[in-house]
């Protein structure tokens, strides 16, 4: 139920971001969904891609700095409050969200959002206890194919 989120290390420059999305490009390789954060100096850009080791590889032989992070695609009502529900539930059991992003497609009134958790396992529990989906790889992706 984990999956693995390729985290890369680009410098807040003009031109940056846009190499590292235009090497996966040319390798072939489509990005489900993504997330950007950045400081003054740098950015962390966190993607979700199907072949992640192959990715890596064309990152790091592009000279990038890159990790690979696991995370959980966590199913959520689409609906107001659902995401608020479904934080109670990580809240209640004590589990720490070190960041969150919303994964790009939807499925039959359910959004799908990927989270980090300090504890993945302990929140998978946690989650399946409540009935609360975890999706694998290959349902998320089944998902972003349509």
């Amino acid at each position: 139920m984990k999956i693995q989120q390729i985290s890369v290390f680009i410098e807040n420059r003009p031109g940056h971001l846009a190499a590292q999305i235009r090497a996966l490009a040319e390798a072939g390789i489509n990005i489900v969904t993504l997330s950007l954060a950045d400081t003054e100096q740098f950015g962390i850009l966190r993607l979700i891609v199907r072949d992640w080791e192959k990715a890596k590889g064309v990152l790091e032989a592009a000279g990038r700095v890159v990790k690979t992070t696991e995370v959980l695609a966590i199913e959520v009502e689409d609906r107001p409050g659902g995401l608020a529900e479904l934080l109670e539930v990580i809240d209640a059991g004590g589990i720490n969200v070190e960041y969150m992003y919303a994964f790009t497609y939807g499925f039959k009134g359910r959004a799908v959002m990927i989270f980090r958790f300090e504890d993945p396992d302990a929140a998978i529990a946690a989650l399946q206890a409540k009935g609360i989906g975890v999706l694998d790889a290959v349902d998320l992706f089944r998902r972003a194919e349509g």
